[in-house]
Formats: structure tokens, C-alpha cells, sequence
């Protein structure tokens, strides 16, 4: 693979995670529009105060991957994979979630997990150039 068709490639993994994250950031927040202090009243106070962390995290994992931090990285990973895991648990138990959006977010975790190697190694290798002193 030429060096071009690797940055694109990676550019594109990364505009994938940028772009689920911020979908999830919109839906917390179009939630909240919607439903104000409400927002998830039916769900147990646990639930409704993880959903409404995600507004917060969802974003900040966003900022950390514009700046190629790996912490973004991790915390894309715990992110998506705590919703889930919270979500599903939700769907099977108490429900009011969504078959759609369930799959959905297991399909983009899949993604996230196949591709979060890939961003690792590019965003190790962004940190080194940073820390090259220039070439004369």
C-alpha cells in the first residue's frame, strides 16, 4: 500500500470514529432538548446518570481524536463498549431501547475494535514526528 493510500485509509478510519461519536453526542443532546431534567425518567437513576455522562464523553473523545491523543482511543473503546454493554442490558431486562439502536452501536463497536489498532500505530507515529527535531 502506497504511503498515500495509507493516509487515506487512516484519515477515513479516523472520520468514522469522529462521525459515530459525534452522532452519539447528538443524540444525547437532542435527548436533553427533549426532554429537559426528565430526559430518561423511567430508567432507574443509575442508567439516566451513565446516558447523560455520555454528553460529556462523547465529545471529549472527539476532541482527544482531532488531536490524535490515544487517550481518545481508550476512552472511544470504554465509551462505546460500556454503552453496550449498559444498552443491551437495558433492551433484554427493563426495555425501551431500541432494537435498531442497539445493533447499531454493537456494529460501530465491531468497527472501533477492528480498527483501533490501526489508529494506535498512527497516532504513535504523529507523537514521534512531533518530538523529531526538524531536518536541515
Amino acid at each position: 500500500m502506497t504511503g498515500s493510500t495509507a493516509d487515506r485509509l487512516r484519515l477515513a478510519i479516523l472520520v468514522i470514529w469522529i462521525a459515530g461519536f459525534l452522532i452519539g453526542t447528538a443524540s444525547h443532546v437532542l435527548d436533553l432538548i427533549a426532554g429537559g431534567a426528565d430526559t430518561y425518567g423511567e430508567f432507574p437513576t443509575a442508567l439516566r446518570v451513565f446516558w447523560l455522562s455520555l454528553t460529556a464523553l462523547d465529545p471529549l473523545t472527539v476532541v482527544l481524536l482531532l488531536f490524535r491523543k490515544r487517550a481518545g482511543i481508550v476512552l472511544g473503546l470504554v465509551v462505546i463498549l460500556a454503552d453496550i454493554a449498559v444498552n443491551w442490558t437495558v433492551f433484554f431486562t427493563i426495555g425501551g431501547n431500541p432494537l435498531f439502536g442497539v445493533v447499531n452501536q454493537t456494529v460501530f463497536a465491531v468497527v472501533l475494535l477492528a480498527t483501533a489498532p490501526a489508529l494506535w500505530r498512527w497516532f504513535r507515529s504523529a507523537q514521534e514526528q512531533r518530538r523529531r527535531p526538524p531536518q536541515a
